[in-house]
């Protein structure tokens, strides 16, 4: 603030007496949750009012945010979850001098109204059966009691890890992770045929007929073509099984997983414009915050959930009407 002498001055920014107008960490951290480093949130804050800030307030008011962090990992849960859907996407975090690949984990918890909820994020170098034990014990002592379907991307270790704390859960493969798996085999120009080809086996009426359209793939031009993909459903086929006993609209919520798909969508475009992290603390940082935000725009359940809701009814019986109360 200038000398003023007479008290004549009357800052239009920052009022006086005052660090910060009022907003401006709210700015500084909305800007930072859109992927922006904290330079370069200097240089824009320096062009759009004319004010210059170190890089160490905006660490010091985008680090405020990690108190907020471990109180909402910490925060009690639902006692019941209908479908809890689990995924994880890479970043590069620097660790002692070089910049190392690390999982984050997030776990998107879907309530018997149909309103979806972010459970946790969990960042881990080494993915075994410990850390997802760890992770289920945790989801358990912040009061989930039953989980009815948990949707997994075929991690080695996790189905067993969630029926040891949650014996009654039915745990399947998400079948857009096991197509997506699958494409990563086939060139470019031959995706769209064998996406289509694919269909038939997660579309299938029952898991016999499921298990013969795999056959009928694993036999047919792209089949042969790409051995691999065939492998591959038949390495998951323990954890695929499940979902031919739920209808179709209950079908449709595990295998279309808009919710988690825009999710991660958001998620990597903002890990893409950082680049890498300098920190664990970095990286949670950003994610809360994307996660935070997209959290709030989810205002309606799926369109399929009202239909989906008589059937898991059926299914699960009082173990979700209990949820319903």
């Amino acid at each position: 603030m200038p000398r003023d002498r007479q008290a004549r001055f009357d800052p239009q920014l920052i009022a006086k007496y005052q660090r910060r107008f009022p907003g401006f960490d709210d700015k500084i951290i909305s800007m930072y949750a859109r992927g922006m480093s904290t330079r370069e949130i200097v240089g824009h804050l320096r062009e759009l009012y004319g004010i210059d800030v170190s890089p160490d307030l905006i660490s010091a008011v985008t680090d405020a945010v990690l108190e907020e962090v471990a109180a909402w990992q910490a925060r009690p849960l639902e006692a019941i979850y209908p479908l809890i859907f689990f995924d994880a996407l890479r970043v590069k975090i620097r660790d002692e001098g070089l910049v190392r690949n690390r999982a984050v984990h997030i776990a998107l918890g879907v309530r018997a109204d149909g309103t979806k909820e972010i459970l946790g994020l969990w960042l881990e170098q080494n993915e075994g059966a410990k850390f997802w034990l760890r992770v289920m014990n945790e989801l358990k002592n912040r009061g989930v009691e039953d989980v009815l379907i948990a949707v997994v991307d075929g991690l080695k270790g996790f189905p067993e890890a969630i029926t040891a704390v949650f014996p009654q859960a039915t745990v399947q493969t998400c079948i857009v992770h096991l197509l997506r798996h699958s494409l990563d085999f086939v060139s470019w120009k031959d995706r769209k045929p064998v996406a289509a080809a694919l269909k038939g086996i997660y579309r299938a009426v029952d898991a016999a007929a499921g298990e013969a359209a795999l056959s009928a793939f694993e036999e047919s031009f792209w089949g042969q073509k790409y051995p691999a993909i065939g492998q591959s459903w038949r390495r998951a086929w323990a954890e695929v099984i499940p979902f031919y006993a739920f209808p179709g609209d209950v079908r449709r919520i595990l295998y279309t997983t808009n919710a988690i798909e825009a999710l991660n969508a958001k998620l990597r475009r903002a890990v893409r414009a950082r680049g890498h992290f300098p920190s664990d603390e970095a990286a949670t940082k950003l994610l809360f915050l994307v996660l935070n935000r997209s959290e709030k725009q989810w205002i309606m359940p799926p369109r399929e959930w009202s239909m989906a809701k008589s059937q898991f009814a059926v299914l699960f019986g009082e173990r979700f009407t209990a949820a319903m109360d």
